[in-house]
């Protein structure tokens, strides 16, 4: 089994990076960690492309390590570009049986206005998509 997690670059979401260990140790999956630097196009991003890749660098990093760390086989990949076009084509070149992404942290009203990877990812993704959500969200 093969599970691709796209880690969102400037979050720290090790809540996501847990779910996934524990699917993996269920399953005997391998893990393909993810972040795409969402920049489309350079000279109209508010920063250089590279502000944006260390955010991913380090968001695929801090998961791959807590990943690995339990004893799981890890790879990581940074991408440039849109994330739901990035992820939606590294899952499928890695013929992932899962994605699993975390949950916006932005309110329902901010998510119908901007939209939301997730949402988007179980909209139109031709794999299986796990939402995690925050394990304290709602408590």
């Amino acid at each position: 089994m093969r599970i691709v997690l796209a880690a969102k670059p400037g979050a720290d979401q090790p809540w996501v990076a847990d779910a996934v260990i524990d699917l993996a140790r269920q399953t005997g999956a391998s893990v393909a960690v993810v972040a795409v630097d969402a920049v489309e196009l350079e000279r109209l991003a508010a920063a250089p492309r590279s502000v944006s890749a260390d955010r991913a660098e380090e968001a695929v990093a801090a998961a791959a390590q807590r990943i690995a760390g339990a004893g799981i086989e890890v790879t990581t990949t940074v991408l440039p570009g849109r994330p739901l076009e990035g992820i939606l084509g590294f899952a499928e070149s890695e013929a992932a049986d899962l994605v699993v992404v975390g949950s916006s942290g932005r309110p329902a009203v901010a998510q119908r206005l901007l939209g939301s990877v997730p949402l988007e990812l179980i909209k139109k993704s031709a794999r299986p998509v796990l939402v995690i959500t925050h394990p304290h969200r709602g408590s």
